[in-house]
């Protein structure tokens, strides 16, 4: 088993792309998943808004390989916990693309510590990011789904919101408190702004994703030892990757996921079946 980081592969451009003329937008999107899922989008026919919050080189990276297929790509800076920011965020990405048709909110990060000893800023960031970071971004989002409404040239839905879970909102975790909490505060909010706007024919759902093998858990997969002791957890026996997400991620966008609303789809190798309990029935 060859645990090494795998090099970014420049994907083949879809024959059929199930995107075509949409516009969208994924936030933290310079690296991991949200690379994966902006690329991804792309090469599906989005133009894609690129959001970062550090590190613009890689920003610019993932435009360019958004424009290697035709699609079009702008990076833009906005913390995603600022309530300013995120509608110049969205106020420039509208200037940009003339509206905007798909949001991922992809933005999220882990200030981990055993709850005792977590500080009211390990919380605060966290929470702030993970979950009114989707709130601040899936609001601005919905004001220009409603205010644009269906255009049937485009898509079937005036809108489609996917945000970035875990099995987390699930799966209680020990030691990261503040993450599990952000996590299953996304799943009611996600259920709640489904139920609400899908009159407008806006769709509202999430991605789950298990093990999966970015940089911010490295730690977890790069000897082979931790990924044997990972492998315990997940029953189809290999780690995830940003593309299975990705790949996902189109899908759910597309009209053909059309009478999906306020659902979270698990992409986690089986973590949520309890592989603990395997041997125990």
């Amino acid at each position: 088993m060859d645990a090494k980081f795998p090099e970014v592969v420049m994907p083949k451009c879809p024959a059929i792309q199930l995107l075509k003329g949409q516009k969208a937008m994924v936030t933290g999107a310079n690296s991991g998943i949200g690379r994966a899922v902006a690329v991804a989008l792309g090469h599906a026919g989005a133009d894609v808004i690129v959001n970062y919050v550090v590190n613009r080189e890689e920003a610019e990276e993932v435009c360019e390989e958004i424009r290697h297929c035709g699609s079009s790509a702008k990076a833009i800076l906005a913390d995603v916990a600022d309530e300013q920011q995120v509608q110049d965020m969205f106020r420039e990405a509208i200037d940009t693309f003339a509206t905007i048709d798909i949001l991922v909110n992809n933005a999220g990060i882990q200030r981990d510590a055993p709850f005792d000893e977590m500080t009211l800023d390990q919380w605060r960031k966290v929470i702030d990011v993970n979950l009114t970071g989707q709130f601040l971004c899936a609001r601005e989002a919905i004001r220009e789904f409603k205010r644009r409404g269906v255009n049937q040239e485009v898509s079937c839905s005036a809108g489609k919101i996917i945000c970035m879970s875990s099995v987390h909102e699930l799966v209680p975790w020990a030691g990261h408190v503040n993450y599990a909490a952000s996590k299953g505060g996304v799943m009611l909010m996600m259920k709640s702004i489904a139920q609400e706007v899908a009159p407008y024919r806006i769709r509202v759902n999430s991605i789950g994703p298990g093990a999966i093998r970015t940089p911010i858990n490295r730690s977890a997969w790069e000897t082979k030892e931790a990924y044997d002791k990972l492998m315990e957890l997940v029953p189809y026996k290999r780690i995830g990757e940003p593309e299975d997400i990705a790949r996902a991620a189109v899908w759910l966008a597309s009209d053909e996921a059309d009478y999906i609303n306020g659902t979270t789809l698990f992409i986690d190798g089986g973590m949520t079946l309890y592989p603990g309990f395997t041997e125990n029935g």
